[in-house]
C-alpha cells in the first residue's frame, strides 16, 4: 500500500486484479463448509489485506467506513460488490447470494459503468464509482460554438458558467470596494478604466488550473477518458467517434447519462453569426473588450452577465420579454432589477427581437451591430446600435443526437428533457440520467453533482439515499446578490392557500454599507411560513451582499424543519446581514416594514 499511497487507488487496484478480496484487522482462520464454494474460490484470484500491518491502515479503514458505511472488519468484496462484514457475508453463503456473484461473469462488459458527459455531474458520478472499485470510462466531447469557441474537461460550470462567472462577479464588486476603502482612509491613484478592464478582461485564467486539475484527478481514481463525440446506442455498445472520424464499440453494464445544456439562439437571421451566448459560451473567450452590449433575455444568466459587465463599467442594456427571473419569488426578482437599474443597467421591458435579421454595420473587435425589436403588447418598434449582442434566453439538453431512440430511452420532445424515477433511472434500466437534463429537475451544478454521488453509491455501493431535489438552495450573483431556498410566495400560495401563509420581512443595511452613506434601505430579507404547520419555515429568500453564504446555512436548518418560533429564541450574530433574520422580521399583515442597520 505504501507503493500505491492513496488508499482510494488501492481499493480500485484490488478490484480490478482480485475477484474476492477481504480486509481483516488480524491474521484469522475461514472455514469453508461448502464443496461448491471451496471448488470456485481455488479458481479465483483472491487476496487478504491486514489492516493492523499497513501503515495505511487507519486511512484505508476511514476509507472503507466512508464507501460502505461498514465500521468494523472483516469487510468483504466479491466481483467489486460490497458483500459486507462477517454476518453479511454468512448469510450470503447461506442465501445462496455468494454463490451467485462468484458464479457471475463480470467480466462480459468492457467496463462497469460509462458516463456520458464530463460536466460536474458525471464527474461526480465516475470519480463515486471508480472509489468503489468500478471500471470507468467517460466519454465527453464539447461541440464548438457558431463562432468556434470549445473547451475542454469539466462542463459548463468550470469553464464558461459559475466559476468564471463568480469571478467576474467578484471582480466587479472589488471595483466598488476601492471606491468605498476612500470611506474607510485608504488612498490609492485612479487608474485608466479601459486599461483596468483589459486587465480583468484577458487575466490569467483560472479555469485552465480547473481544467489541468480535473484531468490529473481522472489519472488517479484510474478512470478511462475519451475526448469523443459519443453518438450512436446499439444496446449495451456505445459508439463514440473521435475527431477524425475513427468509430470505437465500447460495452458498459451500466450508462449514465450527463451531456447538459448548451445555449439556445433566437431563430432570426443572424443571431449564430454575430451575437455571442450564455455566460457565455463564448464571452470569456473574448480577446477583445465587448464594449456597449444588449443582453437579450431575463434569466439569471442574463442579469449575472448584465451586472458583471456593468460594474466593469461598460454600457449595457437588457431585453426583457415579460418578468425577470421566472420561477424566482417576483418581488425579490424586481428588488434585484431596481438595484441594477439604479446602478446603470438599462432594461427594455416587454420587448423582443424582430424576425428581420441582427444586422452587421461594421466588422471589428468589436463591431456594431443592429438590434431592431418589437413590443408584445403592442406594435411599437425600437432599434438600436450595440458592439456586441449577448443571447441567454435559456437553453436545451443535449439529448437529440446520440442514439437514444435506438434503445428505446423516451424524452419529452418539447424540451429534450429525460423523465426518470426517484433514482434516477430512465425506462431503459440500465439507463440512468442526472443533471440538467432530467426533465423537472433544477439546474444547478451542486445537485447534479449530489445526484452523480449518490447515484454512484445506490448502484455500486449498496446504498438507498437517494438525492433530495426539495428545498435546494440557490444564489443568483447579480450585484445585489438574491440567496433563496423554498418556495417563491407565489408557490406558497398556490400550495397552501394565501390565508395559511404569513410573510415575514424587513429592509436592511449593512453596517459597510453605512460608513459610505450608499444605497440605504436597498437589501430586503424575507420568510414565509405554514401557518397550519406550526408556522416552518417554506421559503426563504434574501436580497443582499453574501447572499449565498447566508443562504446556505438556512438552506440546513429547512431541511430539519425550522420554525420562526425557533428562529425567534435564535440569537444572531452582530454585526451581521443574517443578524435580520432574529431580530427585526415584521408579518406583512402589520403594514410595518422596519428598516434595519447592522
Amino acid at each position: 500500500s505504501s507503493q500505491l499511497c492513496d488508499p482510494a487507488r488501492l481499493l480500485q487496484f484490488f478490484s480490478c486484479y482480485f475477484s474476492l478480496y477481504l480486509f481483516i484487522r488480524a491474521q484469522v482462520t475461514f472455514k469453508i463448509s461448502s464443496v461448491t464454494v471451496k471448488r470456485k474460490l481455488n479458481c479465483l484470484k483472491y487476496f487478504l489485506f491486514l489492516t493492523s500491518s499497513s501503515e495505511d491502515g487507519s486511512s484505508i479503514q476511514e476509507m472503507l467506513k466512508e464507501m460502505t458505511g461498514q465500521k468494523t472488519v472483516p469487510n468483504v468484496f466479491v466481483s467489486k460488490i460490497h458483500v459486507g462484514g462477517c454476518d453479511k457475508t454468512i448469510a450470503a453463503h447461506k442465501g445462496g447470494l455468494l454463490q451467485k456473484l462468484l458464479d457471475d461473469d463480470h467480466s462480459k462488459y468492457d467496463y462497469d459503468l460509462i458516463v456520458i458527459g464530463g460536466g460536474s455531474g458525471g464527474l461526480a458520478c465516475s470519480k463515486e464509482a471508480a472509489l468503489l472499485g468500478k471500471n470507468v470510462m467517460v466519454l465527453d466531447y464539447v461541440v464548438p460554438t457558431p463562432l468556434g469557441t470549445t473547451w475542454g474537461l469539466g462542463g459548463t460550470c468550470v469553464n464558461v458558467g459559475c466559476i468564471p462567472k463568480k469571478l467576474m462577479h467578484q471582480a466587479a464588486l472589488l471595483g466598488q470596494a476601492l471606491k468605498d476603502s476612500r470611506f474607510f482612509g485608504w488612498e490609492y491613484e485612479e487608474q485608466d478604466l479601459a486599461v483596468l478592464l483589459n486587465s480583468v478582461l484577458m487575466g490569467p485564467n483560472h479555469c485552465d488550473l480547473l481544467r489541468f486539475t480535473t484531468r490529473l484527478e481522472m489519472h488517479i481514481f484510474i478512470i478511462r477518458y475519451n475526448n469523443c463525440y459519443r453518438n450512436s446506442f446499439n444496446k449495451r455498445p456505445a459508439k463514440a467517434t473521435n475527431k477524425r472520424g475513427v468509430e470505437t464499440f465500447y460495452t458498459a453494464d451500466k450508462f449514465v447519462l450527463a451531456m447538459g445544456e448548451r445555449p439556445r439562439y433566437l431563430g432570426v437571421p443572424g443571431d449564430k453569426e454575430y451575437c455571442i451566448t450564455r455566460i457565455s459560451d463564448d464571452l470569456f473567450s473574448l480577446n477583445y473588450c465587448p464594449g456597449k452590449t444588449l443582453v437579450i433575455g431575463a434569466s439569471y444568466v442574463a442579469l449575472e452577465c448584465a451586472g458583471f459587465l456593468t460594474g466593469l463599467g461598460l454600457d449595457v442594456t437588457v431585453m426583457v420579454r415579460s418578468i425577470l427571473l421566472r420561477g424566482f419569488d417576483q418581488e425579490m426578482a424586481n428588488k434585484a432589477g431596481e438595484y441594477m437599474e439604479t446602478h446603470g443597467v438599462k432594461f427594455i421591458r416587454r420587448f423582443v427581437p424582430t424576425k428581420k435579421q441582427i444586422e452587421q454595420l461594421e466588422a471589428g473587435t468589436p463591431g456594431r451591430l443592429k438590434v431592431t425589436a418589437k413590443s408584445t403588447e403592442g406594435g411599437e418598434i425600437v432599434d438600436g446600435e450595440y458592439n456586441t449582442v449577448l443571447i441567454a434566453i435559456g437553453r436545451d439538453a443535449c439529448t437529440g443526437k446520440i442514439g437514444l431512440d435506438k434503445v428505446g430511452v423516451k424524452i419529452n420532445e418539447k424540451n429534450g428533457k429525460i423523465p426518470a424515477n426517484d433514482e434516477e433511472q430512465t425506462n431503459v434500466p440500465y439507463i440512468y440520467a442526472i443533471g440538467d437534463i432530467l426533465e423537472g429537475k433544477l439546474e444547478l451544478t451542486p445537485v447534479a453533482i449530489q445526484a452523480g454521488r449518490l447515484l454512484a453509491r445506490r448502484l455500486f455501493g449498496g446504498s438507498t439515499v437517494k438525492c433530495d431535489y426539495i428545498n435546494v438552495p440557490t444564489t443568483v450573483f447579480t450585484p445585489l446578490e438574491y440567496g433563496a431556498c423554498g418556495l417563491p410566495e407565489e408557490k406558497a400560495v398556490e400550495l397552501y392557500g394565501a390565508e395559511n401563509i404569513e410573510v415575514y420581512h424587513s429592509l436592511f443595511w449593512p453596517l459597510e454599507w453605512t460608513v459610505t452613506g450608499r444605497d440605504n434601505n436597498t437589501c430586503y430579507s424575507k420568510i414565509i411560513c405554514n401557518k397550519i404547520d406550526d408556522d416552518r419555515v417554506v421559503g426563504f429568500h434574501v436580497l443582499g451582499p453574501n447572499a449565498g453564504e447566508v443562504t446556505q446555512g438556512f438552506a440546513a436548518a429547512m431541511k430539519c424543519g425550522v420554525t420562526k418560533e425557533v428562529l425567534d429564541v435564535t440569537i444572531g450574530i452582530h454585526p451581521t446581514c443574517a443578524e435580520v433574520f432574529f431580530s427585526s422580521q415584521k408579518p406583512r399583515d402589520s403594514s410595518i416594514v422596519l428598516p434595519y442597520s447592522a
